[in-house]
């Protein structure tokens, strides 16, 4: 599917598309779809972790402008917004709409949505926080590709994502963008209240790029398909910033795009946290640069 461009077309031609979004959707009946497994029948309305029920709940979508440089171009990256997020951040930026309700869209809907956005001239389709919606968006991605659709599938995720969920949307997602947050599973579980995180990190983003490689833009500096990892640089090397750096270089690509951010500051809950009630210094930020560097001089920065 690599000589596909969007991958998915070769899904829609294969036939196969529907049936697999059949599949997953039947699985919700009992949720394992991302890693906390709860094993909640989300088809009766019940509700694990996340929150999230049978249909898919968005808390906005549009033309997104402040994204890394191979998504945005020159029209934005069509951006679609999911309520429900599966990890539990407390000092979650987003959190407002990320772990609240949000507008409830049948899948057609959400297909509309999509093509809207293409319509706009949209780069791509970015789904963010799109891990436990994993079957409503494959099955919205059966009718957007019969009325239309054409732009890449980007899955901007937490990173806390399961290995077996990915395995079978294998071919539909072009460009995965995940955060890798923590190197120490301590601190996930204290931060964003979620057990083994660098372990499924690892383990996702090693599937993610098993499927789509390394970063690979068009003439124009565009996304077409590959991987770009974003690492949120925190107070104090609480995101365990070089040794996450050096797992990439080592086990995923020493040619890996990735975006070292540095805008952390103390929102939502982190005030309650005095180790994450300041701004990260200038200095700190150079460190994690200069760890990028020594992890692997051809690290692509964004």
């Amino acid at each position: 599917m690599a000589d596909v461009y969007p991958g998915y077309l070769a899904c829609i031609d294969e036939g196969g598309l529907k049936q697999r979004a059949q599949a997953l959707m039947a699985g919700l009946e009992e949720c394992t779809v991302c890693p906390h497994r709860c094993r909640v029948n989300r088809y009766k309305g019940e509700t694990g972790y996340c929150g999230a029920g049978w249909e898919a709940e968005i808390s906005g979508y549009g033309p997104h402008f402040g994204e890394e440089l191979p998504l945005v171009g020159s029209n934005g990256s069509g951006t679609i917004f999911f309520s429900h997020c599966n990890l539990g951040c407390v000092y979650c930026q987003n959190w407002d709409t990320s772990r609240r309700h949000g507008q409830a869209v049948t899948p057609e809907e959400l297909a509309d949505i999509m093509l809207a956005l293409q319509r706009q001239g949209c780069h791509n389709i970015n789904l963010v926080s799109p891990s436990h919606y994993v079957p409503q968006i494959a099955a919205a991605l059966a009718p957007a590709v019969e009325k239309g659709l054409r732009i890449p599938l980007v899955y901007n995720c937490g990173g806390y994502d399961e290995k077996s969920t990915l395995e079978q949307i294998e071919g539909l997602v072009d460009i995965y963008m995940p955060d890798f947050k923590y190197a120490d599973p301590e601190v996930g579980k204290k931060l964003s209240g979620v057990d083994s995180y660098p372990e499924i990190a690892k383990t996702a983003i090693k599937e993610m790029h098993r499927q789509v490689g390394d970063l690979a833009v068009d003439k124009r500096g565009i996304a077409k398909r590959g991987l770009i990892v974003r690492h949120l640089v925190l107070p104090g090397g609480l995101s365990g910033t070089a040794e996450v750096l050096d797992f990439i270089a080592r086990e995923i690509s020493p040619r890996s795009y990735i975006n070292i951010m540095d805008q952390y500051y103390p929102a939502h809950k982190a005030k309650d946290y005095p180790e994450l009630n300041r701004r990260i210094t200038k200095h700190e930020y150079r460190e994690a640069l200069m760890a990028a560097k020594k992890a692997s001089p051809h690290f692509r920065l964004a």
